[in-house]
């Protein structure tokens, strides 16, 4: 499950954000909890503005669990960054969140691509995207962004989702009766 962001789940995420697993994953860090909380007021500031969308992921008790956003926002693209609190590791959430982010992204809004950039050592995210049907590694697809995102010292890897390849697998996977139904409606 999904929600906007707001102040009240600084706390929580906080203290998720900084455990050693999580920290050095993440892109928005902060080294203090004032600094998240700036950090927090700004990205619902950018939201506002239309340069990020954020969403903080719940459990099923509507616990904060971390966030997941679309960052650099321009054109009808922009980057995926996800992290989960260590102790939500392997238990789902993270595909459960990307699914419904992507429905928000490309039903609601105005985004046809999201990349994600995974950095080559972060193993367990390649294989987690890896795992996604509708993911696809544009390392050379998109050389140009690939390209881009590698002039520093950390090497990513690149990755795309394409709202056409979301919508089919979408499409594919949905109960028989909701697409009967759909097809009766056109």
């Amino acid at each position: 499950m999904l929600k906007k962001r707001d102040l009240s789940e600084s706390h929580v995420l906080y203290n998720l954000m900084v455990h050693p697993d999580v920290f050095p994953f993440v892109r928005q860090k902060a080294a203090s909890f004032e600094e998240f909380m700036f950090l927090t007021k700004q990205t619902i500031e950018e939201e506002d503005q239309g340069k990020i969308i954020s969403r903080t992921i719940l459990d099923e008790w509507h616990n904060p669990i971390g966030t997941i956003n679309l960052f650099d926002v321009q054109d009808g693209y922009g980057f995926l960054g996800t992290w989960i609190g260590q102790p939500y590791f392997g238990k789902g959430y993270n595909n459960i969140a990307k699914e419904a982010f992507f429905s928000e992204l490309f039903y609601e809004k105005d985004i046809h691509t999201v990349f994600m950039r995974i950095r080559k050592v972060n193993i367990r995210s390649q294989k987690a995207a890896e795992k996604i049907p509708y993911v696809t590694l544009a390392n050379e697809t998109r050389k140009d962004i690939y390209d881009q995102l590698n002039q520093g010292e950390e090497i990513y890897n690149l990755y795309q989702i394409e709202k056409d390849n979301f919508l089919m697998h979408q499409l594919r996977n949905q109960p028989l009766e909701v697409a009967e139904e759909q097809l009766k409606e056109a």
